[in-house]
């Protein structure tokens, strides 16, 4: 029987998760008395992730999974369980468990009555360090401002969405993917739930340092803003119009004879590496667009599966 509600986890290195995962969605998913899956995607989890889905679904046809040859991405392993999905409607949440799969139903019933994309909200992110909550309170509120797309704010990857939805989002080709821009940016009816975000059921985050963290946002800034280019030509114009009033500053000072005022390489010094900075700050911009252009035009996939299980041979 054909799922009507289809609910993706991408998977890195949650072994101790999984189980409690799965637990919780089928108490929450059995009640609504409609078919269901649960479409897990290890991301070349390094642990017994693997292990754990294999056995989950010989428990539950309804549980299914893919596995990746090796880690791909997050952005990467959601793409591939929209792919894979086959309900009307699509849920995505994390496998820690810090958004509650108790919002689901809430979810299902905004959708039943007409909306497209139901998503989640956060009033509070319990667990996390402080470090962590200010950064991405900066960081939505900025990429709000600098972008077209009307991103919500305080969301994260937590929603439904309807099959029309995901279809739309799959037609998208490119390679370095911000899902949270991807679905706003296709429209329709959305709204949002709020809910309190809960600390991890087990396990360490997988974006816990500045390291990790920045990538995804500089895909999420390259992917819907020009922004930092128009940046780069600010400081242009500022440094010309430093550099042009610098000189008429030095006629100043030679036509009223104030020329000890010139002496010395600091002057000198200070300009060049000033200049410097702001040539290299735009090369270091431009090269970040290049090089998500370069990963356009050579085509890879974004993803290989090394096995499935709980799919028909027949599909990709």
């Amino acid at each position: 029987m054909k799922p009507t509600i289809s609910i993706v986890v991408p998977v890195y290195n949650e072994e101790e998760v999984l189980r409690e995962l799965y637990t919780r969605i089928r108490q929450v998913m059995d009640p609504q008395d409609e078919p269901w899956e649960l479409v897990l995607v290890n991301d070349g989890s390094i642990d017994c992730s693997a292990e754990v889905m294999r056995e989950l679904y010989d428990q539950d046809p309804r549980v299914k999974g893919l596995s990746f040859s090796r880690n791909f991405g997050f952005q990467e392993a959601v793409t591939a369980g929209l792919f894979h999905a086959l309900g009307d409607a699509v849920v995505l949440t994390d496998a820690d468990l810090q958004d509650p799969p108790e919002l689901i139903p809430k979810m299902i019933a905004k959708w039943r009555e007409g909306y497209d994309v139901v998503y989640g909200v956060r009033t509070e992110r319990e667990g996390e360090t402080w470090f962590k909550k200010i950064t991405a309170k900066v960081f939505y509120r900025a990429i709000h401002r600098i972008t077209s797309v009307n991103i919500p704010l305080d969301t994260g990857d937590f929603r439904l969405m309807d099959r029309r939805v995901v279809k739309a989002i799959l037609r998208m080709p490119e390679r370095n993917r911000f899902l949270r821009g991807m679905v706003p940016w296709v429209g329709y009816k959305q709204i949002g739930i709020p809910y309190e975000r809960q600390a991890r059921f087990a396990g360490e985050s997988k974006f816990k340092s500045m390291r990790q963290m920045l990538p995804f946002a500089l895909d999420a800034i390259t992917s819907f803003s020009y922004f930092p280019l128009q940046v780069s030509t600010y400081l242009g114009f500022i440094s010309a119009a430093i550099s042009l009033i610098a000189i008429l500053v030095v006629i100043l000072l030679r036509l009223f004879g104030q020329r000890q005022e010139l002496t010395g390489q600091a002057t000198t010094l200070v300009a060049v590496l000033f200049l410097g900075g702001v040539q290299l700050i735009s090369l270091g911009i431009i090269g970040e667009y290049l090089g998500r252009i370069y990963d356009e035009v050579k085509g890879r996939p974004l993803y290989l599966v090394d096995e499935k299980w709980g799919f028909d041979e027949d599909e990709e």
